[in-house]
Protein backbone atom coordinates (compact mmCIF):
# COMPACT_ATOMS: atom_id res chain seq x y z
CA UNK A 1 0.00 0.00 0.00
CA UNK A 2 0.98 3.33 -0.79
CA UNK A 3 1.78 5.26 2.92
CA UNK A 4 1.57 9.35 3.11
CA UNK A 5 2.94 10.82 6.29
CA UNK A 6 2.64 14.60 6.92
CA UNK A 7 4.40 16.70 9.71
CA UNK A 8 4.91 20.63 10.58
CA UNK A 9 8.02 21.50 9.30
CA UNK A 10 9.96 20.79 12.31
CA UNK A 11 12.51 18.47 13.40
CA UNK A 12 10.72 17.70 16.96
CA UNK A 13 7.79 16.55 15.22
CA UNK A 14 9.61 14.91 12.62
CA UNK A 15 11.90 12.72 14.05
CA UNK A 16 9.49 10.52 15.94
CA UNK A 17 8.18 9.38 13.09
CA UNK A 18 11.00 7.85 11.15
CA UNK A 19 11.21 4.58 12.74
CA UNK A 20 7.38 3.93 12.21
CA UNK A 21 7.85 4.99 8.46
CA UNK A 22 10.71 2.66 7.83
CA UNK A 23 8.27 -0.24 9.67
CA UNK A 24 6.31 0.49 6.66
CA UNK A 25 8.73 0.79 4.32
CA UNK A 26 10.64 -2.40 5.51
CA UNK A 27 7.41 -4.26 4.98
CA UNK A 28 7.67 -3.59 1.63
CA UNK A 29 5.18 -0.32 1.14
CA UNK A 30 5.64 3.04 -0.56
CA UNK A 31 6.01 5.83 1.64
CA UNK A 32 6.62 9.56 1.31
CA UNK A 33 6.67 12.29 3.90
CA UNK A 34 4.90 15.56 2.95
CA UNK A 35 5.72 18.88 4.57
CA UNK A 36 7.34 22.55 3.85
CA UNK A 37 10.42 22.75 1.84
CA UNK A 38 12.61 23.91 4.68
CA UNK A 39 12.09 19.88 6.28
CA UNK A 40 13.31 18.71 2.95
CA UNK A 41 17.02 17.73 3.91
CA UNK A 42 16.68 16.23 7.33
CA UNK A 43 13.43 13.88 5.55
CA UNK A 44 16.22 12.61 2.78
CA UNK A 45 19.24 12.40 5.28
CA UNK A 46 16.69 10.17 6.90
CA UNK A 47 16.42 7.66 3.49
CA UNK A 48 12.77 8.41 3.37
CA UNK A 49 11.12 10.22 0.14
CA UNK A 50 10.31 13.77 0.93
CA UNK A 51 7.29 15.61 -0.43
CA UNK A 52 8.48 19.20 -0.85
CA UNK A 53 4.66 21.18 -0.38
CA UNK A 54 5.65 24.51 -1.60
CA UNK A 55 3.71 26.65 0.20
CA UNK A 56 3.03 30.55 -0.96
CA UNK A 57 3.89 33.72 0.50
CA UNK A 58 2.32 35.86 2.44
CA UNK A 59 0.52 39.03 0.18
CA UNK A 60 -1.05 40.85 2.90
CA UNK A 61 -0.29 44.42 0.86
CA UNK A 62 -1.33 46.73 3.88
CA UNK A 63 1.18 47.48 6.40
CA UNK A 64 -1.62 48.14 9.01
CA UNK A 65 -3.42 44.53 8.08
CA UNK A 66 -0.03 42.71 8.37
CA UNK A 67 0.99 44.17 11.76
CA UNK A 68 -2.71 43.26 12.94
CA UNK A 69 -1.97 40.14 11.70
CA UNK A 70 1.92 39.19 13.55
CA UNK A 71 0.08 40.95 16.57
CA UNK A 72 -2.75 38.02 16.64
CA UNK A 73 -0.19 35.32 16.17
CA UNK A 74 2.14 36.28 19.50
CA UNK A 75 -1.33 36.71 21.42
CA UNK A 76 -2.82 33.89 20.05
CA UNK A 77 0.12 31.77 20.37
CA UNK A 78 0.83 33.06 24.12
CA UNK A 79 -2.73 32.54 24.95
CA UNK A 80 -2.40 28.82 23.66
CA UNK A 81 1.12 28.59 26.42
CA UNK A 82 -0.20 30.07 29.15
CA UNK A 83 -3.51 27.90 28.86
CA UNK A 84 -3.84 25.68 31.74
CA UNK A 85 -3.81 22.29 30.14
CA UNK A 86 -3.18 20.58 33.61
CA UNK A 87 -6.70 21.76 34.80
CA UNK A 88 -5.38 23.25 38.29
CA UNK A 89 -8.15 25.85 37.84
CA UNK A 90 -11.33 24.45 37.16
CA UNK A 91 -12.96 27.58 37.01
CA UNK A 92 -11.04 28.62 33.91
CA UNK A 93 -12.52 25.20 32.35
CA UNK A 94 -15.72 26.97 31.87
CA UNK A 95 -17.57 27.00 28.45
CA UNK A 96 -16.73 30.46 28.31
CA UNK A 97 -12.81 29.83 28.39
CA UNK A 98 -12.92 26.60 26.13
CA UNK A 99 -14.76 28.11 23.27
CA UNK A 100 -12.11 31.06 23.66
CA UNK A 101 -9.44 28.30 23.46
CA UNK A 102 -11.17 26.80 20.31
CA UNK A 103 -11.54 29.88 18.60
CA UNK A 104 -7.87 30.17 19.44
CA UNK A 105 -6.79 26.83 18.14
CA UNK A 106 -8.75 27.32 14.36
CA UNK A 107 -6.35 29.92 13.48
CA UNK A 108 -3.24 29.75 15.11
CA UNK A 109 -2.74 25.80 15.55
CA UNK A 110 -5.25 24.60 12.52
CA UNK A 111 -5.27 26.96 9.83
CA UNK A 112 -2.19 28.72 9.95
CA UNK A 113 0.58 25.68 11.21
CA UNK A 114 1.26 24.15 8.11
CA UNK A 115 -2.39 23.55 7.25
CA UNK A 116 -4.56 26.20 5.52
CA UNK A 117 -0.86 26.98 3.46
CA UNK A 118 -0.30 23.43 2.83
CA UNK A 119 -3.65 21.52 2.46
CA UNK A 120 -4.54 22.63 -1.08
CA UNK A 121 -0.81 21.24 -2.86
CA UNK A 122 -0.93 18.39 -0.31
CA UNK A 123 -4.25 17.57 -2.04
CA UNK A 124 -3.02 18.24 -5.45
CA UNK A 125 -0.28 15.95 -4.58
CA UNK A 126 -2.67 13.09 -2.90
CA UNK A 127 -5.08 13.12 -5.94
CA UNK A 128 -2.14 12.29 -8.46
CA UNK A 129 -0.72 9.59 -6.59
CA UNK A 130 -3.62 8.06 -4.06
CA UNK A 131 -2.44 6.79 -0.82
CA UNK A 132 -4.25 4.23 1.24
CA UNK A 133 -3.22 5.79 4.24
CA UNK A 134 -2.35 9.33 5.77
CA UNK A 135 -0.28 9.25 9.20
CA UNK A 136 -0.33 12.58 10.58
CA UNK A 137 1.16 13.99 13.54
CA UNK A 138 -1.61 15.82 15.54
CA UNK A 139 -0.17 19.46 14.43
CA UNK A 140 -0.95 18.68 10.74
CA UNK A 141 -4.21 18.42 10.45
CA UNK A 142 -3.81 19.05 6.71
CA UNK A 143 -3.09 15.03 6.80
CA UNK A 144 -6.88 13.89 7.67
CA UNK A 145 -8.05 16.60 5.02
CA UNK A 146 -6.06 14.55 2.68
CA UNK A 147 -7.31 11.75 3.40
CA UNK A 148 -10.63 12.62 3.29
CA UNK A 149 -10.23 14.52 -0.38
CA UNK A 150 -9.01 11.27 -1.19
CA UNK A 151 -10.84 8.61 -0.10
CA UNK A 152 -7.35 7.27 2.20
CA UNK A 153 -7.58 5.66 5.37
CA UNK A 154 -5.81 7.98 8.11
CA UNK A 155 -4.51 7.81 11.51
CA UNK A 156 -3.19 10.59 14.13
CA UNK A 157 0.72 9.72 15.32
CA UNK A 158 1.23 11.29 18.86
CA UNK A 159 4.48 11.20 20.79
CA UNK A 160 3.25 13.60 23.99
CA UNK A 161 0.27 14.37 26.34
CA UNK A 162 -2.88 14.47 24.20
CA UNK A 163 -3.86 17.97 25.70
CA UNK A 164 -5.50 19.12 22.36
CA UNK A 165 -7.92 16.31 22.88
CA UNK A 166 -8.54 16.43 26.36
CA UNK A 167 -9.55 20.52 26.11
CA UNK A 168 -11.77 19.40 23.27
CA UNK A 169 -13.60 16.43 25.33
CA UNK A 170 -14.43 18.80 27.51
CA UNK A 171 -15.62 21.42 25.13
CA UNK A 172 -17.44 18.69 23.17
CA UNK A 173 -19.13 17.47 26.48
CA UNK A 174 -20.19 21.83 27.65
CA UNK A 175 -21.00 22.04 24.19
CA UNK A 176 -24.58 19.81 24.72
CA UNK A 177 -25.36 21.90 27.87
CA UNK A 178 -25.94 24.85 25.60
CA UNK A 179 -28.73 26.04 23.68
CA UNK A 180 -29.04 24.77 20.29
CA UNK A 181 -28.22 28.77 19.13
CA UNK A 182 -24.97 28.79 20.94
CA UNK A 183 -23.73 25.42 19.90
CA UNK A 184 -20.88 26.79 18.15
CA UNK A 185 -17.64 24.75 16.95
CA UNK A 186 -15.63 26.72 14.92
CA UNK A 187 -13.09 23.59 14.34
CA UNK A 188 -15.68 22.22 12.90
CA UNK A 189 -16.75 25.05 10.88
CA UNK A 190 -13.47 25.26 9.62
CA UNK A 191 -13.09 21.75 8.56
CA UNK A 192 -16.51 22.10 6.85
CA UNK A 193 -15.89 25.06 5.10
CA UNK A 194 -12.58 23.32 3.80
CA UNK A 195 -13.99 20.26 2.62
CA UNK A 196 -16.87 22.15 0.55
CA UNK A 197 -14.16 24.40 -0.97
CA UNK A 198 -11.85 21.57 -1.77
CA UNK A 199 -15.46 19.75 -3.20
CA UNK A 200 -15.20 16.50 -0.60
CA UNK A 201 -18.40 15.28 -0.31
CA UNK A 202 -19.20 13.84 3.76
CA UNK A 203 -18.96 16.98 5.41
CA UNK A 204 -16.74 17.41 8.73
CA UNK A 205 -16.94 13.82 11.07
CA UNK A 206 -14.66 14.18 14.28
CA UNK A 207 -12.69 11.48 13.74
CA UNK A 208 -10.88 14.38 11.22
CA UNK A 209 -10.21 15.72 15.14
CA UNK A 210 -9.21 12.54 16.41
CA UNK A 211 -7.96 10.29 13.63
CA UNK A 212 -9.78 7.13 12.48
CA UNK A 213 -7.48 5.73 15.14
CA UNK A 214 -4.24 6.66 17.00
CA UNK A 215 -1.20 5.55 16.97
CA UNK A 216 0.49 6.95 20.49
CA UNK A 217 4.28 5.85 21.10
CA UNK A 218 3.77 8.06 24.97
CA UNK A 219 4.25 5.64 28.07
CA UNK A 220 1.09 4.34 28.94
CA UNK A 221 1.48 5.51 32.37
CA UNK A 222 2.18 9.25 31.38
CA UNK A 223 -1.03 9.29 29.07
CA UNK A 224 -3.82 11.34 30.25
CA UNK A 225 -6.28 9.24 29.48
CA UNK A 226 -6.51 5.10 28.69
CA UNK A 227 -5.10 4.09 25.48
CA UNK A 228 -8.64 3.33 24.09
CA UNK A 229 -8.65 2.58 20.63
CA UNK A 230 -5.04 3.77 19.94
CA UNK A 231 -2.16 1.56 18.66
CA UNK A 232 0.39 1.72 21.37
CA UNK A 233 4.24 1.38 19.99
CA UNK A 234 7.55 1.58 21.52
CA UNK A 235 9.53 4.91 21.28
CA UNK A 236 12.65 4.55 18.90
CA UNK A 237 14.93 6.91 19.35
CA UNK A 238 16.20 8.92 15.91
CA UNK A 239 18.43 11.67 16.68
CA UNK A 240 19.07 12.58 13.09
CA UNK A 241 22.71 12.47 11.83
CA UNK A 242 25.18 11.80 14.15
CA UNK A 243 28.39 10.41 15.68
CA UNK A 244 29.19 9.48 18.96
CA UNK A 245 32.15 11.54 19.94
CA UNK A 246 35.25 10.36 21.77
CA UNK A 247 34.73 11.94 25.22
CA UNK A 248 31.33 9.51 25.29
CA UNK A 249 32.90 6.46 25.05
CA UNK A 250 34.93 7.10 28.10
CA UNK A 251 32.58 5.85 31.11
CA UNK A 252 31.85 9.38 33.15
CA UNK A 253 34.55 9.67 36.31
CA UNK A 254 31.33 11.10 38.02
CA UNK A 255 27.36 10.64 38.28
CA UNK A 256 26.62 12.42 34.65
CA UNK A 257 23.60 14.95 34.21
CA UNK A 258 22.70 16.03 31.24
CA UNK A 259 21.47 19.30 30.60
CA UNK A 260 19.26 20.67 27.62
CA UNK A 261 17.07 23.06 26.74
CA UNK A 262 15.62 22.94 23.06
CA UNK A 263 15.56 25.15 20.64
CA UNK A 264 12.37 27.03 21.89
CA UNK A 265 12.13 31.21 21.82
CA UNK A 266 10.27 30.51 24.64
CA UNK A 267 12.45 28.59 26.94
CA UNK A 268 15.30 31.36 25.64
CA UNK A 269 13.48 34.44 27.31
CA UNK A 270 14.42 32.84 30.39
CA UNK A 271 17.78 31.74 29.72
CA UNK A 272 20.24 34.35 29.68
CA UNK A 273 23.98 34.11 29.48
CA UNK A 274 24.31 35.34 33.42
CA UNK A 275 21.44 33.05 34.16
CA UNK A 276 22.95 30.26 32.41
CA UNK A 277 26.63 31.15 34.11
CA UNK A 278 24.94 31.00 37.25
CA UNK A 279 23.33 28.10 36.46
CA UNK A 280 25.95 25.87 35.56
CA UNK A 281 28.47 27.39 38.32
CA UNK A 282 25.70 26.42 41.03
CA UNK A 283 25.46 23.07 39.55
CA UNK A 284 28.59 22.61 39.17
CA UNK A 285 29.47 22.50 43.02
CA UNK A 286 28.12 18.99 43.29
CA UNK A 287 30.26 16.21 42.68
CA UNK A 288 28.63 15.68 39.41
CA UNK A 289 29.83 16.12 35.68
CA UNK A 290 27.35 18.36 33.42
CA UNK A 291 26.96 17.67 29.66
CA UNK A 292 24.58 21.19 28.66
CA UNK A 293 23.31 20.94 24.95
CA UNK A 294 22.96 24.52 24.03
CA UNK A 295 23.08 26.74 21.16
CA UNK A 296 25.88 28.19 19.77
CA UNK A 297 24.36 31.79 21.19
CA UNK A 298 23.72 30.37 24.80
CA UNK A 299 27.42 28.92 24.77
CA UNK A 300 28.62 32.51 23.58
CA UNK A 301 27.05 34.24 26.69
CA UNK A 302 28.79 31.84 29.05
CA UNK A 303 31.14 33.99 30.65
CA UNK A 304 33.13 31.08 32.59
CA UNK A 305 32.81 27.55 32.52
CA UNK A 306 33.53 25.11 35.35
CA UNK A 307 35.89 22.49 34.99
CA UNK A 308 33.54 19.86 35.35
CA UNK A 309 30.97 21.49 32.62
CA UNK A 310 31.16 20.20 29.01
CA UNK A 311 29.26 22.67 26.37
CA UNK A 312 28.06 21.29 23.44
CA UNK A 313 26.01 21.91 20.57
CA UNK A 314 24.42 18.68 19.69
CA UNK A 315 25.29 15.17 21.40
CA UNK A 316 22.81 12.36 20.41
CA UNK A 317 20.37 11.63 23.40
CA UNK A 318 20.00 7.66 22.65
CA UNK A 319 23.66 7.57 23.21
CA UNK A 320 24.14 10.45 25.75
CA UNK A 321 21.29 9.77 28.58
CA UNK A 322 22.79 5.86 28.88
CA UNK A 323 25.27 7.18 30.84
CA UNK A 324 23.40 9.89 32.68
CA UNK A 325 22.51 9.76 36.25
CA UNK A 326 19.53 12.36 35.49
CA UNK A 327 18.24 15.06 32.86
CA UNK A 328 17.16 18.41 33.52
CA UNK A 329 15.34 19.76 30.14
CA UNK A 330 12.35 21.69 28.80
CA UNK A 331 10.07 18.91 28.14
CA UNK A 332 10.85 18.41 24.79
CA UNK A 333 8.98 14.86 23.71
CA UNK A 334 12.11 13.44 22.41
CA UNK A 335 14.00 13.86 25.52
CA UNK A 336 11.15 12.89 27.91
CA UNK A 337 10.65 10.12 25.50
CA UNK A 338 14.43 9.10 25.37
CA UNK A 339 14.67 9.47 29.00
CA UNK A 340 12.10 7.24 29.78
CA UNK A 341 13.57 4.44 27.47
CA UNK A 342 16.69 4.54 29.09
CA UNK A 343 15.54 4.83 32.73
CA UNK A 344 16.81 8.28 33.16
CA UNK A 345 15.30 10.10 36.05
CA UNK A 346 14.28 13.73 34.88
CA UNK A 347 13.84 17.37 35.88
CA UNK A 348 11.38 19.45 33.57
CA UNK A 349 11.31 22.95 33.86
CA UNK A 350 7.86 23.84 32.37
CA UNK A 351 7.08 26.62 30.04
CA UNK A 352 3.79 26.00 28.95
CA UNK A 353 1.75 24.24 26.37
CA UNK A 354 1.54 20.67 27.44
CA UNK A 355 5.02 20.66 29.33
CA UNK A 356 3.18 21.43 32.97
CA UNK A 357 1.38 17.92 31.98
CA UNK A 358 4.55 16.04 31.09
CA UNK A 359 5.98 17.22 34.42
CA UNK A 360 2.93 16.43 36.59
CA UNK A 361 2.87 13.00 34.47
CA UNK A 362 6.71 12.06 35.88
CA UNK A 363 6.66 13.35 39.63
CA UNK A 364 3.26 11.35 39.86
CA UNK A 365 4.81 8.18 38.67
CA UNK A 366 7.94 9.08 40.91
CA UNK A 367 10.76 9.12 37.88
CA UNK A 368 11.57 12.71 38.75
CA UNK A 369 10.26 16.73 39.56
CA UNK A 370 9.27 19.42 37.92
CA UNK A 371 8.06 23.25 38.09
CA UNK A 372 7.36 26.38 35.87
CA UNK A 373 10.47 27.62 34.67
CA UNK A 374 9.21 30.91 35.73
CA UNK A 375 10.57 29.65 39.11
CA UNK A 376 13.73 28.67 37.88
CA UNK A 377 16.53 29.98 39.92
CA UNK A 378 19.90 27.94 41.02
CA UNK A 379 18.86 27.09 44.25
CA UNK A 380 15.43 26.06 42.94
CA UNK A 381 17.07 23.75 40.09
CA UNK A 382 20.14 22.66 42.72
CA UNK A 383 17.49 21.76 45.16
CA UNK A 384 15.15 19.15 42.63
CA UNK A 385 18.35 17.83 40.94
CA UNK A 386 20.06 16.99 44.64
CA UNK A 387 16.63 14.92 45.10
CA UNK A 388 16.52 13.13 41.80
CA UNK A 389 20.16 12.29 42.24
CA UNK A 390 19.97 10.93 45.63
CA UNK A 391 17.20 9.69 47.02
CA UNK A 392 16.77 6.14 45.46
CA UNK A 393 12.92 6.04 44.69
CA UNK A 394 13.70 8.11 41.28
CA UNK A 395 15.39 5.90 39.67
CA UNK A 396 13.66 2.77 41.12
CA UNK A 397 10.33 4.87 39.29
CA UNK A 398 12.26 5.87 36.28
CA UNK A 399 13.59 2.03 36.04
CA UNK A 400 10.08 0.98 36.26
CA UNK A 401 9.08 3.40 32.96
CA UNK A 402 11.92 1.85 31.19
CA UNK A 403 10.01 -1.39 31.86
CA UNK A 404 6.82 -0.19 30.63
CA UNK A 405 8.25 1.42 27.18
CA UNK A 406 10.14 -1.70 26.81
CA UNK A 407 6.95 -3.86 26.99
CA UNK A 408 4.99 -1.84 24.09
CA UNK A 409 5.59 -3.39 20.49
CA UNK A 410 8.30 -1.86 18.49
CA UNK A 411 7.64 -0.28 15.11
CA UNK A 412 7.73 -3.56 12.95
CA UNK A 413 5.56 -5.34 15.33
CA UNK A 414 2.28 -2.98 14.71
CA UNK A 415 2.58 -2.77 10.84
CA UNK A 416 -0.08 -6.04 10.46
CA UNK A 417 -2.07 -4.07 12.83
CA UNK A 418 -1.79 -0.81 10.57
CA UNK A 419 -2.23 -2.82 7.43
CA UNK A 420 -5.69 -4.16 8.88
CA UNK A 421 -7.06 -0.81 9.82
CA UNK A 422 -6.39 0.59 6.57
CA UNK A 423 -8.47 -1.81 4.86
CA UNK A 424 -11.33 -1.17 6.88
CA UNK A 425 -11.50 2.13 6.55
CA UNK A 426 -9.89 3.10 3.24
CA UNK A 427 -12.79 4.85 1.47
CA UNK A 428 -15.46 5.07 4.23
CA UNK A 429 -16.50 8.80 5.50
Amino acid sequence: MRVLFTTLAHRTHFYPLVPLAWALRGAGHEVRVASEPSLTHDITQTGLTAVPVDTPEWSIDDPADLELLKQFHEDGFAYLRDFDFAGHDRAKWTWEHLLGLQNILVPSHDSVMNNDRMIDRLVTFAREWRPDLVVWETYTIAGAITARAVGAAHARFIAGPDVVMRVRKEFLRLRETQPPEHQEDPTAEWLEWTLERLGVDGGFTEDMVTGQWTIDSTAASTRLDPAGDAISVRHVPHNGPAAVPGWLRVPAARPRVCLTFGLSEWVAEFLSGTVLTDLLHTLAALDIEIVATLTEAQRASVTEVPANVRLVEFAPLNDLLPTCAAVVHHGGIGTKANAELHGVPQVILAFGMDTAVMGEGIEEFGAGLWMPIEDLTSATLREKLVRVLTEPSFAKAAARLRDEVLAQPPPNAVVPLIEQLTAEHRGRV
